[in-house]
Formats: structure tokens, sequence, C-alpha cells
């Protein structure tokens, strides 16, 4: 809704007699100069004819979006989605009229929302490298020259984390098992995209994560919490970004810290690792619900399609660029497509559990290894008043109140949000903070339920074939069985 206004704009704006005569490209930098696997910055201008309403004919930049940019050689690099352009536009657009506010506000409403900028992201070997743009029958090009001696664009990273010590948690290679393969897209700001480790820049202060993302390091990491009742068990991974980020933040789009994220449900079938049944994901407060049994049925949610694999055990994930919304490979909105390892919209990384938290060498590389983070030693050990801990990582501390006569958390209270700061505060939260729209607006789970209660909140969401136990044999969380 929140675009409906400009789009009707825009359909007046484009109501008027404008004519398409030419397209330019320009770059930042200006040179078109990169290093290798260093990123430019692609604008596509639009240039016309506008005729007035007496008859008069003007020329200039028009506004209009749409063009699409490729690469003439194929292994010249990687795009982008488009974008809205982030700089400040040094041409005036050409206007039905020159005066009146309703005209000024339909052009004003047409710049804002229009996309006509890209991301280029340099290959590893130095060379030249065409970029072709087209729009309607137009077409531009040029050529990007990626070179060992272009200045360097990138800033150093300040902080780079050693390998994590060996994991005395039992639960550990359950969760390697069945650990996710991340299908990551990416956009305009590659290293907001890249699933992070809360201090990745070398503290435990959320409030300073924005501003850190230049410096901060990008190892791959992902968190994890385990849960087991007498039938399943539950496996929670937390993909956490420094920032969810828009080209047009706007009413509180954009935020301080991201964390989204999924849940596996595994039947203890006398296997070692169990059989996968479900994987629930959270998309901006919504719960998807996705199935590998198809002896499961809708419940209060209903079932969003099945969980594609990746070999044998990782079910895949697609994570859009900015907002961090986690959604099923198979999703009607996913733009990964596993068999053809490719994102439909322009660039993306792939993620893979390998016990190592390495960098992406580019927006657009893959097979990149995260690594694996206890969310009960890192977070949630932190995460009460009486725990000590001092810097300033949370925030919003709530008593948490289940439905359903389940059982509540060992301590008085837990925080509800990591503490955030730039753009609109608190809006990321660990796993104990999520919520699900709908089942909190029918009083079906409660705030924090669906991760702290993962049996009992997927009983609820789902139906599932007996046996299901909701008795728990081990849930750190809930203080049973530490």
């Amino acid at each position: 809704m929140r675009w409906a206004w400009a789009a009707f704009l825009i359909g007046s704006v484009a109501a008027a007699q404008i004519q398409l005569n030419e397209i330019k490209l320009s770059t930042e930098p200006a040179d078109a100069r990169v290093r290798p696997l260093e990123t430019a910055s692609i604008q596509v201008r639009a240039y016309g004819e506008l005729t007035k309403k007496d008859g008069a004919k003007i020329s200039g930049r028009i506004a209009r979006g749409g063009a699409a940019l490729r690469l003439a050689t194929p292994t010249g690099g990687w795009i982008s989605k488009p974008f809205r352009f982030q700089g400040r536009e040094t041409e005036a657009f050409l206007r039905e009229e020159q005066s009146g506010f309703m005209n000024i506000l339909r052009g004003a409403a047409t710049e804002a929302v229009i996309m006509d900028s890209f991301l280029y992201s340099a290959p590893q070997a130095p060379g030249d490298y065409v970029v072709e743009a087209s729009l309607d029958d137009k077409s531009a090009s040029l050529t990007i020259h990626v070179a060992l001696d272009a200045p360097v664009r990138l800033a150093p990273e300040s902080v780079s984390f050693p390998a994590e010590p060996a994991s005395t948690d039992p639960y550990r290679r359950l969760a390697g098992h069945w650990s996710p393969m991340l299908a990551q897209e990416t956009w305009f700001h590659p290293r907001a995209d890249y699933p992070a480790r809360f201090d990745y820049d070398g503290d435990w202060h959320g409030d300073n994560n924005w501003d850190s993302l230049p410096k901060g390091s990008s190892q791959a990491y992902v968190y994890y919490a385990a849960m087991e009742t007498r039938s399943h068990w539950f496996l929670v991974y937390n993909i956490f970004h420094p920032r969810d980020y828009s080209d047009r933040c706007l009413a509180g789009s954009c935020h301080e810290n991201d964390n989204e994220g999924l849940i596996l449900t595994v039947l203890k079938d006398g296997s070692e690792f169990g059989r996968l049944q479900t994987m629930e994901t959270l998309a901006h407060n919504n719960l998807y619900s996705y199935v590998a049994d198809d002896r499961i049925r809708n419940g209060a949610h209903r079932i969003d399609g099945r969980v594609e694999i990746h070999e044998g055990s990782h079910p895949v994930a697609f994570i859009e660029s900015g907002g961090h919304g986690v959604y099923g490979s198979r999703s009607t909105y996913s733009r990964y497509s596993l068999a053809e390892d490719s994102f439909s919209h322009g660039t993306g990384v792939t993620f893979v559990f390998k016990g190592a938290a390495e960098r992406p060498k580019h927006a657009g590389d893959r097979r990149v290894s995260y690594e694996l983070l206890s969310i009960r030693d890192h977070w949630w050990v932190r995460a009460h008043p009486d725990s000590g801990w001092s810097s300033r990582t949370f925030d919003e501390f709530f008593v948490y109140r289940p439905v359903g006569g389940r059982p509540g958390v060992p301590f008085r209270m837990i925080a509800g949000a990591f503490l955030g700061r730039k753009e609109a505060p608190n809006k990321a939260r660990p796993f104990w903070g999520w919520f699900d729209t709908l089942t909190r607006k029918r009083r079906i789970l409660a705030d924090g339920q669906w991760g702290l209660d993962p049996a009992y909140a997927v009983s609820r969401n789902l139906r599932f074939p007996e046996p299901f136990s909701l008795e728990y044999v081990f849930n750190p969380y809930l203080g049973i069985g530490e």
C-alpha cells in the first residue's frame, strides 16, 4: 500500500507525451576503473523529449526506470538487481509543467521510486569488460577497466576471528548434519547481506553495528540452538545481519541489526540423525511452513510448499537482500534456483556449513563456508537482567508468558530485542523474542513461544502424525535437562 499513491502519480506522468530518445551510462567511480573483486555503481540515465500542452517541445533528462543491464562477456563479473540511485542527482528531470503543486508532486514521486542503478562486482582477472544496457528500443554500453593499480575502494577489515575451539555440545553434530544451505541474495551493500556474528566489529555493542559495517569482519557465521522431546529434535538457526537496509529508508523500513531464521523439526526414527519433517521460516514477523513429510497437514498455518534438500541433508533457504526475510527455496518469494544454482534478479552468495568461517570473495560467490555458534553460549547466558552482562547488547526486557499451560523460562525477565539505534530502534530480536503475526493475533502462541517452545508451537501451526511428544528431554531455554 505504501507505493500505491506513488504508483498512481507515476501513471499520471507516464500519460504525458514523453518520448525516449537516448540512454547513457554513468559510473561511480567516474573513470570506471576498479580493482579485481571490488565494485562500481552503474546508473542508466534516460533522455528524451517532452511535448507540452501548448505543443512546445523540450529535451532533457526523463525519469524512466526498467532498464536491463548485462555483461557482454559472461565471465566479466556480476550485476545486482536494480536500486534507486544513492547519490545526489546533478541533472534536473523534465516534467509535464514547470509549476503547479500537483505536477511538482507527480514528478517528485516518480523520481523517488525510479530504480535505475546497478552494482557491478568485478571478476578476479584484470582486463576490460563491456557492460550493455537496454531500455525499450534504446541501447548503450561502457567498458569497465579492472586493474590491479586502480584505487582501493573497499575498506580493509579491522577484525578477524580465529577458528572456534572444539565444541563440547553433544547436539552440534546434529545441527551440522541438518545445517541449511543459505541462498543469500545480495544488493548494493553486499557486506550488509552476508551472515555475520553479533560481535563482528570486535565488541558486543549493538548500537554501533550499523556504522561498523565498512570495517567489520565479513566472515560467515550462523547461530544455532537445539531442543529435544521424547519424539523429536528441534533445531533453531538464527541468521544475523548488521543492517536491515533499503534503497529508500522510510518509516522504520531500515534498522540497525537484523536477525531472522528458521526452525527444523526432525523425527527421532532410531537413526543417528533422524528424519526431517518440517522447516518453518521467519520473514518480517510472518511464519512460512514447508514440509519434507507428506503426512503433515495444515494447522493454524497452511503448508507453503516442500523443503528442497541440498546434498542429502541440508534444507535450502532463500534469504532476501536488504530486509533479509527467510523463505524456502521453492517459495513464490524465492529468487534462487537450486537446479540452476542462480539468482533470478541479480547477484547472490550461497553459504554452506563446513566448520569454518570463510569470507565471500564477491557478491556472486558460491559455496562459502559458515561456522556454527551456540546461541546458548553466545547470547542466552547474557540475555537476562541478573546475568551481570554490562555491554550494550540487549534491550526491551520482558516477562515470558506462554499460552497453553506450557513451562516458562528460568529467569524473571529476558531480553526482547538487540539494542539498536540507527534508522529505527530495537527492531532485531533473538529467537526467544520472535513472534508470528497470525498466531499472535489469534492468541495461539505468545511472543517468543515459537522459538522457546518449538514442540508446542509447531504442533499448533501444523498437524503431525504420531508419535509426537510435547515432553522435553532437553530445553535449556526452559530450564529443562541442563
